[in-house]
């Protein structure tokens, strides 16, 4: 991502009021954040209220901090900012119904896509037997091919973590802070093993963002986003890693829960799961059996061919179905989302992508239009 880029993205996340929704409902309207920030304050109130254009059109206070504090950041090796609608995007969290618009990566993007990945959560204070549970399941997952996304933190988190890379395998962990951040302290050496491990470590907070309460059960959409399943080891039922089940469970994902002694609080979480519905595990071949159909269609798919040059008339860009709903008149976002059936989410990102390739050009009112190629 070149700096112009970055800086934009940033200048429009780092405005106060401004999240994931108002974000996307902005690019939505107008393009690229570039475009965002140029609009006259008439034409971002119409999308985001007087209040909020105002503020869009003024530098926020911090920003001169923020943007030096994040090319110093961008300069040290395996860094990256990754925007929705850019190729590196991980396809899976476009299936969510709140996709991040700015993600911050330690380590391997191509982590984020593994095409066979579980989501290890529990709960932070955990047992003797739960911390092995979730250690030896992540170890035998990874042993498979399975790429294990937790969140880093204390317990059941830093087990799978830790099991993954006893095995050799791959483990993404999603945090709730910045991603100059390791939190809690004691994970520190943790979080740079499994960098070097080709894993990745996510946030899609600013640099600099404390661990705040607020932030870690908006984190945990990003880890069942990522997973094709979650499997709670050990959790009561105040856990937040029930909230991460049941995003799962709102995103079509399967959840697996491990039971225990009827005693025991850290088990009366996974034992509620049950009752509602999700999986009672006691191998990883419970686990498998489940996700098998899905997992083989993933890994069947071919990889994508490089596109043509563009023509006036590219095969490539004809068989994009986007494209094929656009046809070559203007048209607004809310009729090309009917025509093609896509989710706002996705068909936002698909459109930042053509965009950015010089594909299709915004209008003035937020209309779409093909661009005439020579």
């Amino acid at each position: 991502m070149a700096p112009q880029d970055w800086e934009d993205w940033l200048r429009l996340l780092a405005t106060d009021g401004v999240g994931c929704g108002t974000a996307r409902r902005l690019l939505a309207a107008f393009g690229p954040p570039g475009q965002v920030l140029a609009q006259p304050q008439d034409e971002l109130a119409r999308v985001a209220g007087a209040a909020l254009a105002q503020r869009l059109r003024q530098v926020p206070a911090n920003w001169e901090a923020l943007r030096r504090q994040t090319a110093a950041w961008l300069a040290q090796p395996g860094h990256h900012l990754i925007a929705l609608g850019e190729p590196a995007y991980p396809a899976a969290l476009l299936a969510t119904p709140d996709p991040p618009v700015l993600l911050h990566v330690v380590g391997e993007p191509a982590a984020l896509a593994a095409p066979r990945a579980l989501a290890i959560v529990g709960s932070r204070h955990a047992t003797p037997q739960g911390l092995a549970n979730a250690q030896a399941f992540a170890a035998a997952l990874a042993q498979r091919g399975v790429a294990i996304v937790s969140g880093l933190a204390a317990g059941i988190d830093g087990a799978a973590h830790e099991g993954a890379l006893q095995a050799g395998g791959i483990t993404v962990a999603v945090v709730g802070t910045g991603a100059d951040r390791v939190y809690p302290a004691r994970h520190q050496a943790l979080a740079r093993r499994l960098v070097e491990a080709g894993g990745a470590i996510v946030s899609e907070y600013l640099l600099g963002t404390p661990p705040r309460a607020s932030n870690f059960p908006r984190r945990n959409r990003l880890i069942a986003g990522l997973a094709h399943g979650t499997l709670v080891v050990e959790a009561a039922l105040d856990s937040g890693s029930l909230i991460t089940a049941e995003l799962a469970a709102q995103m079509g994902r399967e959840v697996f829960a491990i039971p225990g002694s009827i005693h025991a609080p850290q088990s009366r979480g996974c034992h509620a799961l049950i009752r509602q519905g999700a999986k009672l595990v006691e191998t990883v071949e419970h686990i498998e059996e489940e996700l098998r159909a899905i997992w083989g269609q993933l890994q069947a798919v071919a990889a994508p061919q490089p596109a043509a040059t563009p023509t006036s008339t590219s095969p490539a860009e004809e068989a994009d179905p986007v494209l094929r709903a656009l046809g070559h008149d203007p048209l607004d976002f809310d009729t090309l989302q009917a025509r093609c059936g896509w989710d706002t989410a996705a068909l936002q990102a698909h459109l930042l992508a053509l965009e950015l390739d010089g594909v299709v050009a915004r209008l003035p009112g937020g209309r779409l239009q093909r661009v005439a190629r020579a």
